[in-house]
């Protein structure tokens, strides 16, 4: 039986001596969903930060095996191996996709929307960094409207990404999937319990969680559980989980903060906070974001079982 403390479970399944930056908020989602999967599972990773965070062949952070694979095939792979088990009779063993937000809304979407209609047994985690982070800070489908990247440039001209987010939990509720649900490595305890429910549940399951990057986004490495938590205050990145359709917020701040308390923490948004249009523009989505969030959970949770 695990041991606990604070809520967290005392079982580490990473090895110190990974090569992740310091403040890596990938590091650290790691960290605590492997104490929620435990050592009898497999890791399928795509080209992202963590599959070089591990270190270089023959050394590994991790107590469980690891398959780097492709960009676009996390989907497929997982697929695959949920299927080759079950042939050999060990459907006892998780397989979990990990992989970024490039390889996620974007590149590997693909693959991972058909591994989802199968409904495929397993459990897919988003780390989001909001850029490809790994080849360069490229914008992505899940860079924030302000943001820049190395393909967004700021300065005179303004060319911040302006588009929104890709709603990668709408999109996959509207696959019918049993069970997604977002997090931070600020709220750990959150983060644990829904990876936990998650595995309860047979059928696809996924988790988005924000993922801080210190060279990325251009914050102080000690910031990150800081930024993460600020996420959720402001409203850019509520918590909650979709059971078989039914919303529910699981963290509801008693207090917000404006959006500016989240942006002037990163080197990203330097520029941004300077303009008052684009900001009050941010912060109108954001809250007309929350309100329709606020309206799915009251509207979904009133339907008969």
């Amino acid at each position: 039986m695990s041991k606990k403390i604070a809520g967290l479970i005392r079982d580490e399944y990473m090895y110190s001596g990974h090569v992740a930056c310091r403040g890596c908020g990938a590091a650290l989602t790691m960290r605590y969903a492997m104490k929620a999967i435990g050592s009898n599972a497999v890791l399928v990773i795509p080209a992202c930060c963590w599959s070089v965070i591990p270190g270089a062949y023959p050394q590994t952070s991790h107590k469980i095996p690891i398959v780097n694979i492709p960009f676009a095939v996390t989907g497929s792979v997982v697929s695959g191996m949920v299927e080759g088990f079950a042939a050999q009779g060990r459907e006892d063993i998780t397989v979990i996709g990990w992989a970024g937000d490039g390889g996620t809304v974007d590149i590997g979407f693909q693959a991972l929307s058909g591994a989802v209609e199968r409904n495929h047994n397993f459990l897919y985690v988003l780390y989001d960094n909001e850029a490809y982070m790994n080849t360069g800070i490229q914008r992505s489908g899940a860079t924030p409207p302000g943001a820049w990247t190395t393909t967004t440039p700021v300065g005179k001209y303004k060319e911040w990404k302006h588009q929104p987010k890709k709603r990668i939990v709408d999109i996959l509720v509207e696959h019918n999937i049993p069970y997604t649900a977002t997090a931070t490595v600020a709220y750990p305890e959150d983060l644990i319990r829904k990876i936990k429910k998650a595995l309860s549940i047979k059928g696809p399951k996924f988790i988005h969680v924000l993922s801080p990057c210190q060279p990325g986004w251009r914050h102080p490495p000690e910031k990150t559980v800081e930024l993460s938590r600020l996420a959720v205050l402001t409203k850019v990145f509520p918590l909650y989980e979709v059971e078989h359709g039914r919303y529910k917020i699981t963290i509801k701040p008693r207090k917000f903060k404006p959006v500016i308390e989240y942006f002037k923490l990163q080197g990203r948004f330097r520029y941004l906070i300077k303009d008052e249009q684009m900001l009050n523009f941010i912060q109108k989505y954001v809250d007309e974001q929350w309100e329709l969030l606020l309206k799915k959970e009251e509207f979904t949770q009133s339907l008969p079982e």
